[in-house]
């Protein structure tokens, strides 16, 4: 147990962020969390029930029965239909649910794929687990699902595919025809699919999707107990500090992961249940004026990033509110390179951005920590407000002409 917890590092989001905070003028780009406060109707779902002192004692383990019953119907409005009573979990943000989905279906030594980049705590969940994290690469180009490349990867030792849909950190929004293959990968071999889904309700360009919103593989009734899906109000609706997310899979697979979010949690905070009601039940305008404000937000940082080409490449940002440039090995001579998981000399991203942070005042997070992939980019937040944006790219701007290439 010793041996797995030193195989532990703390994210190197947080590493990074307390870095920053060394600096009080730093600007952060780093941890993905929105400008936006919590919304008012949210605040006010709380204080009317803080009167009825319901506030001071345990929900049920899986959660309060009227948020899971709203969350039913919630999952009904996009094709997916699953009991509140036992298959329905309120957990305490998605990390806890992912966490006690791999820590309940896994036994130590066996292998999880990530498509990656891939979110950075992803490893660590899975190295608590005792078992193994198999990286299978994105398609650089696009940062497209390379659904072969998975299925070449299963072993016998393979329990599982864990991926976000859209994708943090590169914007990726993986599109149905993708899903449908990875479909069937899960019926060939009997594995799981664990879809994490925060970013779902912010994508940039619709008609890319083939619908009016993201496909999920648990829209399909005949995997139903392969699939866990992992949700958070976290970033739908500002409320990161609250704690709250959901899972949802097959009856039989959500006893199993009950037994270990009772372990780990009890049950999920009362009053960020009672939050989670305000929010689902008014959730639609807040919706869509976020996903419009985080798309302008997403075309000023590429406007930015355009005049910045001779020291940087991007993908274009599908969806969630993240962008992951690649930095031109060329142009930093002076900057540490290292060789990536494909032999070629890139760009050092933790002393990239810490060098960043320290001279600039700006915190972003080093591309190596989302996979070997990563090595060579760095992530920015664009939740982040337009005068911070700006800001931000002044400083990295000026960076790259004192310390790049003229």
């Amino acid at each position: 147990m010793f041996k797995r917890i030193k195989d532990l590092r703390l994210s190197v989001i947080k590493q990074m962020e307390l870095k920053a905070s060394k600096y009080p003028d730093t600007i952060s780009l780093a941890q993905g969390v929105p400008s936006f406060d919590t919304p008012q109707f949210i605040k006010r779902r709380v204080e009317k029930e803080l009167k009825n002192e319901v506030m001071s004692r345990y929900s049920l383990a899986p959660g309060l029965a009227e948020l899971r019953e709203l969350f039913e119907i919630y999952l009904a409005k996009e094709n997916m239909f699953y009991d509140w009573e036992t298959e329905i979990i309120v957990t305490a943000g998605a990390i806890e649910a992912l966490t006690a989905t791999i820590m309940a279906i896994t036994s130590p030594g066996d292998e999880i794929i990530i498509p990656e980049p891939a979110y950075t705590s992803y490893r660590e969940v899975i190295v608590l687990a005792g078992c193994r994290p198999k990286y299978v690469p994105l398609h650089e180009d696009d940062w497209t699902l390379e659904v072969k490349n998975i299925e070449e990867a299963i072993s016998p030792t393979t329990k599982a595919i864990l991926f976000s849909n859209p994708n943090n950190p590169t914007g990726t929004v993986f599109s149905k025809s993708q899903l449908l293959e990875l479909a069937e990968l899960v019926k060939k071999h009997n594995i799981f699919v664990i879809t994490d889904e925060l970013y779902k309700d912010f994508v940039f360009e619709k008609e890319f999707l083939g619908g009016d919103r993201l496909f999920s593989l648990a829209e399909i009734p005949e995997i139903r107990e392969k699939i866990i899906r992992v949700f958070s109000l976290s970033k739908l609706f500002a409320m990161t500090g609250w704690r709250i997310g959901f899972l949802h899979s097959d009856a039989k697979v959500v006893k199993e992961i009950l037994k270990v979010h009772d372990c780990l949690v009890t049950c999920a905070p009362v009053i960020s249940q009672f939050a989670a009601m305000g929010a689902l039940e008014g959730c639609e305008d807040n919706i869509t004026n976020f996903n419009v404000e985080f798309k302008k937000r997403r075309d000023l940082i590429c406007a930015r990033f355009d005049k910045l080409k001779k020291y940087f490449s991007y993908v274009t940002p599908r969806g969630a509110y993240y962008i992951f440039p690649r930095i031109i090995t060329e142009a930093f001579p002076n900057a540490k390179k290292v060789k990536n998981e494909k032999g070629r000399e890139v760009v050092d991203s933790w002393e990239f951005c810490c060098d960043m942070l320290d001279k600039v005042k700006v915190a972003t997070v080093p591309g190596f920590a989302f996979g070997p992939s990563g090595e060579g980019h760095f992530r920015l937040n664009f939740a982040r407000s337009e005068k911070d944006i700006n800001a931000a790219l002044d400083r990295i701007e000026k960076y790259c002409k004192d310390y790049g290439i003229e």
